[in-house]
């Protein structure tokens, strides 16, 4: 009986003081910069965006299909009623800072932390008429999923390195003009 009550106190100190440190922490308040976007809209759509000076829809589309399959990316939606593409591909994350941050902090303290391990980067072409009604406008993005070594999904990102779009956008301009040139 005594052992009992000595296991309750000692609960009944851990509660007090986890009590006392959630009430610590006072109101939960937003970081005042936390809805300021960093960069503007505009750049990040400008970047991600550019216009064909062509009706043909269906060819900018097809030209784009068969890019996102040259840069392998596997496709897993299209609708060319309304100009869709959606595609992706699996690879591996795992860092090898990670790996070792990760056998650091086992060794030290026997923590299991996650790590990076597997990531889906997705892509999405949608195709639109210009304002001109001369011409057509393609905007795509760029996203990365990364489940860790527990197999949660921890990371959703935004690719925006400017390069990965300017090569997605040099290569369907060359497979267009080569399309147009009727060069196979």
């Amino acid at each position: 009986m005594a052992s009992r009550t000595g296991c309750l106190s000692y609960f009944a100190i851990a509660a007090i003081l986890a009590t006392a440190a959630l009430g610590g922490c006072g109101p939960a308040t937003v970081p005042k910069d936390a809805l300021i976007l960093i960069e503007p809209t505009t750049e990040i759509r400008a970047r991600q965006s550019r216009k064909y000076e062509t009706l043909d829809e269906k060819a900018i589309l097809i030209a784009s299909n068969q890019l996102l399959q040259d840069l392998g990316f596997n496709l897993e939606e299209s609708n060319l009623e309304v100009g869709l593409l959606v595609g992706s591909k699996d690879r591996t994350a795992v860092d090898g800072g990670q790996v070792i941050g990760k056998i650091f902090v086992a060794v030290m303290i026997g923590a299991r932390v996650p790590i990076d391990k597997d990531q889906k980067i997705r892509v999405s072409v949608v195709t639109a008429p210009a304002g001109d009604k001369k011409s057509i406008v393609v905007r795509v993005t760029f996203q990365r999923l990364v489940w860790n070594d527990f197999g949660e999904l921890w990371k959703v990102e935004r690719l925006d390195a400017p390069e990965l779009y300017t090569e997605f956008f040099e290569k369907l301009s060359k497979a267009l003009f080569l399309e147009g040139q009727e060069v196979g």
